[in-house]
């Protein structure tokens, strides 16, 4: 008779009749409900058309039916409430970027309101979001600069990558050839004075021959017939290499020649010899 006596379960019951009726029917299944499109302003000021799902369920028939009229109703219009307070605290980037966070709020935001309507919000989804054409251009506008600038990023390192490779390509060549001028000039260094050392080893093996022929028997002659030729043998050679010729007074006489130069070497052998002696006794 208009009064609430009890919660009918699932299943069999009996009611009085005339006197008992059912007054509200609920369901206890999870309930998608749209959210209707309507317009929000975002923190940078900019006006939104958007649109959404919530997903919810009745936890308690009784505050569903006695509690609210409609609760659809309720929970649709405290729904684009929140959003657009939501939406109010964040900027246009935001919204795209924290679209999960955003959705969270709405459940939390919604879920401390409806529990006094016996209703249970599970998640909210943003399912569409429309921008002013102006801001739309804009923002495609924005997105072509980003790909130009990395486009261009990727080009210049693209090309300093290349620079780098040529420049240590030619710093490693510059040092190949400098490696190997250097070994070159080390090589014939090297061999210029192995043959200097053999040009000396062989004069010297040649001065001790000679050291050793003077010392024989006849050494003297010898040594005085080999000044005696090296003369003749020098006079030839006069007036083939300048016309200006210088004779001596005394071309004729070989002897003298030969007698004057082993003067010369009997005066320095005589000179070694007393430097021999005299660092000898020193010692």
């Amino acid at each position: 008779m208009g009064k609430f006596r009890r919660i009918l379960e699932p299943g069999l019951n009996f009611l009085i009749p005339f006197l008992d009726r059912v007054g509200y029917v609920q369901s206890l299944k999870e309930l998608a409900i749209d959210i209707p499109k309507q317009s929000a302003v975002t923190l940078d000021n900019v006006t939104l058309n958007i649109d959404g799902v919530l997903y919810l369920k009745v936890s308690d028939p009784y505050l569903a039916s006695y509690g609210v009229e409609d609760p659809e109703f309720a929970i649709t219009q405290l729904a684009q409430t929140t959003m657009r307070s939501e939406l109010g605290k964040i900027s246009l980037d935001k919204v795209f970027r924290e679209r999960e966070n955003l959705n969270y709020a709405i459940v939390e935001s919604l879920n401390k309101a409806s529990a006094s309507w016996g209703l249970i919000c599970f998640r909210y989804e943003i399912r569409d979001i429309k921008l002013p054409n102006r801001v739309q251009e804009a923002m495609q506008m924005q997105v072509e600069a980003e790909r130009k600038k990395r486009a261009a990023i990727l080009d210049s390192e693209g090309i300093r990558e290349a620079d780098i490779n040529v420049a240590e390509g030619k710093r490693q060549s510059t040092i190949l050839a400098s490696e190997a001028e250097q070994q070159e000039q080390i090589n014939k260094a090297q061999g210029e004075a192995n043959a200097l050392l053999a040009v000396a080893e062989a004069k010297a093996k040649g001065i001790r021959l000679i050291a050793d022929a003077l010392k024989q028997t006849d050494g003297y002659n010898a040594a005085s017939l080999k000044i005696a030729e090296s003369y003749v043998e020098a006079f030839g050679k006069l007036a083939k290499s300048t016309n200006t010729v210088i004779i001596p007074s005394n071309t004729s006489d070989v002897s003298s020649m030969v007698t004057q130069a082993m003067s010369i070497y009997k005066s320095l052998t005589n000179k070694s010899k007393q430097s021999r002696r005299s660092s000898e006794e020193d010692k």
